[in-house]
């Protein structure tokens, strides 16, 4: 511990030498940014309150009339109040309260769900907007375009402009909603996960094009307040990329317990609306088994695109990759050095909490400093239940890669926290280096999976082993133990609570 305390010592003193170093940041001139920030969502606000934080004159650019973009309006926060709400719902209607000694007979009322869903969104794009104030970040509203290496015109709803000159831009405009050729989304019974938030009803039969994670999750959001789900996936497994086989195999056994039906290694080929029903044509990946299913609501979820348009990269000859993302360095930069870029539109998973944590380090990064982000320490969370976590490797990873392993498990049915909470589904999955130990991954399927990936986090952070948090202790009963037995069994080779 103490190095640590050292360690967070001495990148404080750094700045701090850094900012009395740099005296042309305050010595500015009054209409002289030091940094242009457009987009606020998580990876944009974060780093305009950090470079802000760390003495730069700083202005964010938000297109949008509030702050927070995709993941607080439309995104990871109004879903995950759906989530919540649905899943305590689930619970009351069906047998699960009955076997705790809870009788009851729930009624939903979606009007007063979703406006709790909209209450919590407006709580924190407000509380973003007086973080902006206590930290003095300049707000524009507009669409920025950098129409040069020091400056972003800003197109505001009146049809005015407003030219800022800065020292560094940061571009974080995060992505948007891949569209899906032939079919158009209406936002009414043809949605995109914008719409699928705010349906007035419960759709009697839904059909959701993908099984990745923003189906899942507003599949089992529709399925738990009734609706009949089906999803329909060009893949072989749930979960989308970056899933680990054996996990992604339970994941689906248990939401196919859940009621939700899946058509995997098929794609839809086309839909159509008659009356109050959508046909929607689908065909195996091979193209030799064609059929029609209708259903009331059809969910569009394969995936999301980064957001340049409009952006004005070409003013400054920056071009995008084959996949549509803005090309940078390791500290963050594009080809024009005082021009960075974070969040949806690079490279790595589109992720808000990755967005974050690229803020942080863009921000410092134009102070002097030398931060870094390991990807491969960036958890995945399906906020489903039972939810789904994962960080670094997948054991077919390491195989693809010839990487010596070992596994361990640990299944909550074996833990005593899940027993007294009936809530068993899942495993804990660790793997280790077979000659070193050192944790190369984990994998969670269960309840609050998303909180326990971070302690997976940390220790792969710091290069822990598997031996290292097996001897750690943990507070019992807690289903945070399922996590340690795991890493003993990888270490040691056996776990203390199952055989």
């Amino acid at each position: 511990m103490a190095c640590l305390r050292l360690s967070k010592l001495a990148r404080l003193n750094h700045y701090r030498n850094v900012l009395v170093s740099s005296r042309p940041f305050c010595n500015r001139t009054k209409d002289i940014n030091d940094v242009v920030v457009i987009g606020s969502g998580p990876g944009g606000y974060v780093a305009a309150i950090k470079a802000a934080q760390l003495g730069l004159k700083t202005t964010c650019v938000e297109k949008n009339s509030t702050l927070g973009g995709t993941c607080l309006n439309v995104g990871c926060i109004p879903s995950k109040a759906l989530l919540n709400n649905s899943h305590l719902y689930h619970l009351a209607s069906g047998k699960d309260f009955q076997m705790r000694g809870i009788d009851v007979e729930p009624k939903l009322n979606l009007d007063i769900m979703m406006k709790q869903k909209s209450d919590s969104v407006k709580a924190l794009t407000s509380g973003i907007a007086t973080l902006f104030k206590s930290n003095k970040v300049n707000r524009i509203d507009g669409h920025g375009t950098i129409t040069g290496a020091n400056q972003v015109t800003v197109k505001k709803d009146d049809g005015s402009t407003e030219i800022l000159e800065t020292k560094n831009i940061i571009i974080a405009t995060g992505s948007e909603v891949t569209p899906f050729p032939g079919i158009e989304v209406d936002e009414k019974s043809i949605v995109s996960s914008t719409g699928a938030l705010s349906l007035e009803k419960v759709p009697q039969r839904l059909i959701l094009i993908g099984a990745g994670v923003i189906g899942l999750e507003l599949g089992s959001v529709w399925a738990r307040l009734g609706s009949k789900v089906t999803a329909v996936e060009f893949l072989g497994h749930v979960g989308g990329a970056g899933i680990d086989m054996e996990i992604s195999k339970n994941f689906q056994r248990i939401l196919k317990k859940q009621g939700l039906d899946f058509m995997l290694q098929h794609k839809v080929t086309g839909a159509e609306r008659q009356g109050d029903v959508i046909k929607v044509n689908v065909e195996n990946v091979k193209g030799d088994k064609k059929q029609e299913l209708e259903c009331d609501v059809l969910l569009v979820c394969v995936g999301r695109r980064p957001y340049t348009s409009g952006l004005g990269l070409e003013n400054v000859g920056i071009k995008l990759d084959e996949r549509g993302r803005i090309p940078v360095n390791e500290k963050l930069a594009t080809k024009v050095p005082n021009i960075f870029a974070i969040g949806d539109v690079i490279h790595g998973p589109m992720l808000a909490h990755k967005a974050e944590d690229e803020g942080i380090i863009c921000a410092e990064t134009i102070m002097g400093g030398s931060s870094h982000l390991d990807y491969n320490c960036v958890p995945s969370v399906i906020y489903t239940h039972p939810e789904v976590a994962w960080i670094g490797k997948t054991e077919e990873q390491l195989k693809e890669e010839g990487v010596p392993y070992v596994v361990g498990k640990f299944p909550f049915a074996a833990n005593s926290r899940a027993k007294t909470n009936a809530d068993t589904d899942g495993l804990v999955k660790i793997l280790g280096h077979k000659d070193t130990d050192r944790m190369l991954g984990a994998h969670i399927i269960g309840g609050g999976a998303g909180e326990m990936i971070n302690e997976a986090a940390l220790a792969m952070e710091y290069g822990a082993s598997c031996e290292d948090v097996a001897r750690v202790c943990h507070a019992h009963p807690t289903c945070s133990e399922a996590f340690r037995e795991a890493n003993l069994a990888a270490f040691a080779g056996k776990a203390i609570n199952f055989s």
